[in-house]
């Protein structure tokens, strides 16, 4: 992203009092504590109307990158503000997570000054991503034609629930719909025998946001190589659908099919950590030489021999047997025993984690991964450091989760309004001053 463009940014970064963790700076990623832009993504500007999970997941990783993220916010705020636990109102725990490395604006776009604000600092950026329906986007008049108007190299990047294209355009979608749309529920139901369950994760928001993310930067690439932006859009239920179907259409491949859908494996009942004597382990004896040096360690040499173990594709078919069988040796053994055993027999295998064991992981502690960071409101933080290393351009926790329109007076004079311009728009609450309360 270092090619030049006229709509590429001008506008200057400023100062955060995000600090370093303790302990040192892992290379991969420094808190410089000034806010300059750092990162491969130096010199892409996302104007971020998205709020809630998918878009401002997307734009994390965006703004993680270096990119400058200018975050448009309601009066009202991002909904994940309101979401516990927070120290402060209106700043929960999530959005503290989605949105750092990014700056806000209020912009009420419902009143023509605020709209026209937007249009204005889209000039200078790379790519718009919204959210909200693309019919709401028309009657505010901010579709893609309103913005290419202003600066035809913008990429305008739609991340809702389902295709423009398709019979359900325009439906609510959420991430527990969407996963049980996919088959998400379904499949954890055939797996388990019990009830359909939803992963307890916000998997369709965070998995299509990466999705996003990789297609607004292949916009930006294409408008900076050929000189004109476009329209794009990444649906959730399409992006799901192909993640699901990518693992689970097994017969269902060919046509005619040659057998059931799933992956066997993946919905094997057994396919969960097993129960030791004292507790549970992960554990995957996957290839040949797995199972031979497993039946070498629990004394069971004769099983090699077993023609549902002999093959990767004799296990394969009998994969709820086989896994049955292994379930049925660990519960024989605690938890330290087989781990002992495990890493003499090169066998891939982990302890089960809690949450609380995912953060004091020594792994993640000796790469920096979970952070400390000092934010000027809500005090001592942890967060997560930014995804990868970069040798020749670093990645940076340049800047807290700003306050509701804490950059609202800066980015509006960046973008060239006048004081009483501004004071203008403050009067009407087109926007409002973050900093002011």
């Amino acid at each position: 992203m270092t090619s030049a463009s006229p709509a590429a940014p001008r506008m200057a970064q400023h100062a955060s009092s995000l600090s370093a963790a303790d302990g040192g700076t892992a290379p991969a990623s420094r808190a410089d504590g000034k806010g300059a832009a750092t990162g491969p993504l130096h010199g892409v500007r996302i104007l971020d109307l998205s709020a809630v999970v998918m878009g401002p997941y997307a734009t994390q990783v965006l703004a993680d990158l270096g990119a400058d993220v200018i975050k448009v916010e309601s009066p009202a705020g991002d909904n994940m503000r309101a979401v516990g636990p927070m120290r402060n109102p209106g700043m929960g725990h999530l959005y503290l997570h989605l949105n750092r490395n990014k700056r806000s604006v209020v912009l009420d776009l419902k009143q023509p000054a605020a709209r026209e604000a937007c249009l204005k600092l889209a000039e200078n950026c790379d790519a718009v991503l919204y959210n909200i329906r693309p019919q709401a986007m028309q009657r505010l008049g901010l579709d893609y034609a309103a913005f290419a108007a202003r600066n035809p190299r913008i990429v305008y990047a739609g991340a809702y629930g389902f295709s423009e294209a398709g019979p359900y355009a325009g439906r609510p979608a959420y991430d527990d719909l969407i996963q049980g749309q996919t088959g998400i529920a379904d499949l954890s139901r055939r797996q388990s025998g019990g009830e359909p369950r939803y992963a307890p994760l916000t998997l369709a928001d965070r998995a299509v946001g990466l999705q996003m993310a990789i297609a607004l930067l292949a916009g930006v690439l294409h408008a900076r190589a050929h000189g004109h932006g476009q329209s794009l859009e990444i649906p959730m239920f399409e992006g799901m659908a192909h993640m699901t179907l990518g693992d689970h259409l097994g017969g269902w491949t060919f046509d005619p099919p040659m057998g059931e859908t799933g992956y066997a494996r993946l919905l094997a009942p057994h396919r969960k950590p097993y129960a030791t004597k004292d507790g549970h382990i992960c554990l995957l004896v996957y290839n040949d030489k797995h199972w031979r040096n497993f039946f070498d360690a629990v004394g069971r040499p004769e099983m090699k021999q077993d023609p549902r173990f002999v093959t990767h594709g004799a296990r394969a078919a009998h994969i709820s047997e086989v896994y049955a069988w292994l379930a049925g040796v660990i519960e024989q053994r605690d938890t330290e025993e087989w781990l002992r055993l495990f890493a003499e027999a090169d066998i891939p295998a982990s302890r089960l984690y809690t949450i609380e064991d995912l953060i004091e992981d020594p792994h993640l502690k000796a790469v920096d991964f979970v952070r400390h960071i000092d934010h000027p409101t809500e005090g001592r933080l942890r967060t997560t450091a930014p995804l990868g290393r970069y040798a020749g351009t670093p990645t940076s926790l340049r800047r807290h989760a700003p306050r509701l329109g804490e950059q609202s007076l800066e980015i509006l004079r960046e973008a060239g309004y006048s004081d009483a311009a501004i004071q203008a728009m403050l009067d009407t609450q087109a926007t409002l001053d973050g900093k002011a309360g």
